[in-house]
């Protein structure tokens, strides 16, 4: 085999090719398999292929810190473990560059829009269903194992980002400070429909072509640099980027001008946002590690494992939240009845948590990620019950506000009523009984 690309491929058929399994293949330290200057190559699977060591010294001590450099960039270790439950860590503890990704659902939803705020002088045509087809979808499809997505695409005509860029006269173009991204979101989500009937989070990519009067536009990042990618991405909601035009003489060409985009530099950009948006980030390797590029798929099987083992940690601790805070309010109302289905769902709960944790660590990760999103399921199921749902926003002092203005004009009669007869009965005690 000529390239180490080569014999990563060919290696695929000698491994099992397990969720979570790794293989890591030593070579002699003169092997030219691997490029000059390189000691490390991890591929797209679930191998890594590294140089062996000569001369003295210990030599299996040498080989072993080097596999423990492969894991830790290529598993799931301790440190992941912050990620995987930052909501349930304070943001003065996390670190400067974390961002929190999406938390793990049983499904997504994703839309692309294409903002044309200026249609009189942008005629804008975009080939969104192939772009996604040949991109988005191999992503989606390595993630199936871990939710259900749906795609869809819109085009929103005068649509403005809500703030006004600034213009910059030593390169004639406007600019976007990021200050003020944060204040872009906003005002255009109010038009890209509303979320509030769907079940599933929903990740928005956008797609802005400036007004005429704002073109050039370019993003600089907080340092005052220009983002090579004129695109930015919000934690937990998707992204935004901006597509320039080259506008020609007005006398040259009619208006609206017509715009094919290039989707393949957006999708390249999009993509790479829905990356960071599940939490798939590449980690600090050493130098003379060689990281092969995922490829179409966008996703490696490392990766993929990796993502298993966060969101199985992640929903094991979703379980625990949710069933503690369903015991924590039912014992604050005393007279519930709970019925036979919700505590048969807790029962499965609990157990499907503690199968999902033996399985994790046995190292099944596929069995453990579904045993996972089963406890999820059923805890879910359980604490948003109908037959709860009245007593838990409806305690008994709530109940007595709401019933006893109704039942206190009807009660005031009744006990007139019964006082009356009462004194009645005593007068006819104390009269004396009458004789023939």
């Amino acid at each position: 085999m000529a390239t180490v690309q080569e014999a990563d491929a060919a290696l695929l058929l000698l491994q099992d090719d397990l969720l979570g399994a790794l293989t890591v293949y030593v070579i002699p330290e003169t092997s030219p398999l691997l490029p000059q200057g390189v000691g490390v190559y991890i591929g797209k699977h679930r191998s890594a292929v590294m140089r062996g060591t000569q001369g003295p010294g210990d030599v299996l001590a040498a080989i072993s810190a080097r596999v423990q450099q492969i894991v830790q960039a290529m598993s799931f270790t301790t440190d992941s473990i912050t990620t995987a439950l930052s909501d349930r860590v304070p943001m003065d503890q996390l670190g400067t560059d974390t961002r929190r990704p999406f938390k793990s659902s049983l499904g997504y939803e994703i839309t692309f829009s294409l903002l044309n705020p200026d249609p009189k002088s942008h005629d804008v045509h975009w080939d969104i269903e192939a772009a996604v087809n040949s991109y988005v979808q191999p992503f989606l499809d390595k993630l199936g194992s871990v939710a259900n997505f749906s795609v869809d695409s819109q085009i929103l005509y005068y649509a403005v980002l809500g703030v006004s860029p600034r213009f910059d006269k030593a390169s004639s173009s406007f600019i976007l400070s990021a200050l003020s991204l944060p204040h872009v979101i906003n005002p255009v989500e109010a038009r890209l429909g509303s979320s509030a009937t769907s079940l599933y989070p929903m990740l928005n990519f956008l797609l802005y072509v400036p007004e005429r009067v704002h073109s050039p536009l370019y993003i600089q990042d907080k340092d005052g640099a220009a983002v090579g990618t004129n695109a930015f991405h919000s934690p937990r909601w998707g992204g935004i980027m901006v597509y320039n035009i080259d506008h020609p003489a007005p006398d040259k060409a009619p208006l609206p001008l017509r715009v094919d985009v290039d989707m393949v530099r957006v999708m390249e950009v999009f993509l790479a946002q829905l990356r960071l948006l599940f939490g798939i980030s590449q980690v600090p390797l050493p130098e003379d590690f060689l990281l092969e590029s995922p490829g179409n798929n966008g996703l490696t099987d490392w990766e993929l494992d990796r993502l298993l083992w966060t969101r199985t940690v992640e929903n094991i601790a979703t379980v625990s939240t949710t069933l503690t805070s369903l015991a924590q309010l039912l014992d604050k109302i005393g007279n519930i009845v709970i019925k036979d289905d919700v505590a048969s769902e807790v029962y499965h709960a609990v157990a499907s948590a503690q199968t999902a944790m033996l399985e994790l660590a046995s190292g099944h990760l596929g069995s453990a990620f579904q045993a996972s999103k089963e406890a999820v399921t059923s805890s879910e199921r359980a604490f948003f019950d109908p037959s709860l749902l009245h007593l838990l926003y409806f305690p008994d002092d709530q109940k007595f506000a709401i019933y006893i203005p109704l039942f206190l004009p009807m009660a005031v009669p009744i006990l007139l009523s019964l006082v009356k007869i009462l004194r009645e009965a005593k007068q006819s005690k104390k009269e004396p009984m009458k004789t023939d």
